[in-house]
């Protein structure tokens, strides 16, 4: 079975919440969100289409390097895996979130400039936790909901 790849252009719409891995690997988790536009030419203007979400899991060195240097509202390119996350839910009903783990995190030069250096010290470590399902709850209930806000609108 082959892996699902995707590069997605966006704006980070959550802190960076990451996690020590207390004997596993350390994480960071956010959210991106995209909004697509187009140009109506019947209507002379720019449309923007409904925004599109997803969580975004980094492990190791790059969720301490994310972690460091990446911040709610930043525009960002992020290359990585697509997984499908299920659980059964408080009611008993069965979910389910894609996450997009990250291979690379990066700013979108095309929006603005930044300056790369060495990682030199490592994120604060929060609290030590293994539960990726209670920290993406957190990350998701503290970004907007699709639709509240355009995001990169002019």
């Amino acid at each position: 079975m082959s892996d699902v790849t995707v590069t997605m252009f966006g704006y980070v719409g959550s802190d960076v919440e990451f996690r020590n891995g207390g004997g596993g690997a350390d994480r960071a988790i956010f959210r991106v969100g995209s909004t697509p536009r187009f140009y109506d030419r019947a209507q002379g203007s720019w449309r923007d289409l409904e925004t599109v979400w997803i969580t975004v899991k980094a492990w190791r060195a790059l969720a301490h390097n994310v972690a460091s240097s990446i911040s709610k509202g930043d525009p960002v390119v992020v290359v990585g895996k697509l997984r499908a996350q299920v659980w059964q839910g408080e009611d008993g009903q069965q979910r389910r979130r894609d996450v997009l783990e990250a291979s690379t995190v990066c700013h979108d030069l095309a929006k603005g400039t930044t300056a790369f250096r060495r990682a030199e010290r490592l994120a604060e470590r929060v609290e030590e936790s293994v539960n990726d399902e209670e920290m993406i709850r957190q990350v998701e209930r503290s970004s907007e909901p699709a639709g509240a806000q355009t995001l990169g609108a002019a």
